[in-house]
């Protein structure tokens, strides 16, 4: 398969912002589901901020309104038709744009529902295409027609969208998309398709960007968080400064780990920019092992 040029669907931003020139256009995002949809959410609104938009918490005030959708918590599919029906007025008396994205924009019965009772969303979107959102909703606004976008193949790793935190203080970095586990009871391997894991530079070099701005890093977001440490560590196909760095900052994130509610086998782990706060707010962390992790957290250049 040919690699994404992220740059061509980058330019439909500026093509978009220029259709936008001097409106003053509002944007709403509902996101539904997990720590991965809210880190695609903050990507979307990146995106739609550098196209011009300005965010709102009130879906009456949007021009534009997104939904970021979940198919594994219930109810989602009551949930998400309410909210595109109550949209529908809004938009015939403002003309507000209707885009839908997200985890549930995977399954065919969805989708189908939508064309035949919400004719009038403008643009849907799955999983595996995010990055090219800015094209849909250019041509959903240039050339006044419905857009649908869903890939059956499983996904690029994409580099490179913009983003805009929902925090000023805390952050998420997500390190690997879908799951290899097929489990009986979980639908998430077919909408997310197979693991994929991001380089190790890549999530370095954006764990030391957010730490330069003052962040620090709540979580690495996963569908399989422990299964990574051997794709970035154990596996022989990367060089061995990669696999070096990548165990580095894992031995950082190994020594903070939380129990994640969506599997009991499945963890997070959490790194500090400033360790003397996690101690504050952690007084049964071992005063030896945050010295340690000051120490590996100089050697990748989180200082």
């Amino acid at each position: 398969m040919k690699p994404t040029n992220i740059q061509e669907d980058l330019k439909y931003i500026e093509k978009v912002k220029e259709l936008n020139n001097g409106k003053n256009y509002k944007y709403y995002i509902m996101t539904m589901g997990c720590q991965l949809n809210e880190n695609d959410s903050e990507k979307l609104s990146g995106m739609l901020e550098q196209m011009g938009y300005k965010k709102t918490e009130e879906m009456k005030e949007a021009d534009l309104v997104l939904f970021n959708t979940c198919c594994v918590r219930e109810n989602a599919e009551e949930k998400l038709f309410g909210k595109v029906g109550e949209v529908k007025k809004q938009k015939e008396n403002r003309g507000t744009i209707i885009a839908i994205g997200g985890c549930m924009m995977q399954e065919e019965h969805i989708v189908k529902k939508l064309k035949q009772s919400y004719p009038y969303v403008d643009v849907v979107f799955g999983t595996h295409t995010l990055h090219k959102f800015p094209k849909d909703l250019y041509e959903a606004l240039e050339e006044q027609r419905k857009i649908r976008d869903i890939a059956d193949i499983d996904g690029e790793i994409i580099e490179g969208l913009p983003i805009s935190r929902n925090d000023n203080i805390k952050a998420s970095v997500t390190i690997m998309n879908g799951c290899n586990n097929f489990c009986s009871f979980c639908i998430v391997p077919y909408v997310r398709g197979r693991e994929r894991s991001r380089n190790p530079k890549d999530i370095i070099e954006e764990v030391k960007e957010l730490a330069k701005q003052g962040y620090f890093i709540e979580d690495l977001t996963a569908e399989e968080v422990s299964r990574i440490v051997y794709e970035l560590v154990g596996n022989h196909d990367h060089h061995d400064d990669e696999r070096r760095k990548a165990k580095t900052i894992f031995d950082i994130l190994d020594r903070h780990r939380r129990t994640d509610t969506a599997k009991s086998e499945q963890t997070k782990p959490i790194v500090y920019k400033d360790m003397a706060t996690f101690a504050k707010s952690n007084p049964f962390v071992n005063e030896m092992s945050l010295i340690k992790d000051h120490e590996l957290e100089k050697k990748i250049g989180i200082e």
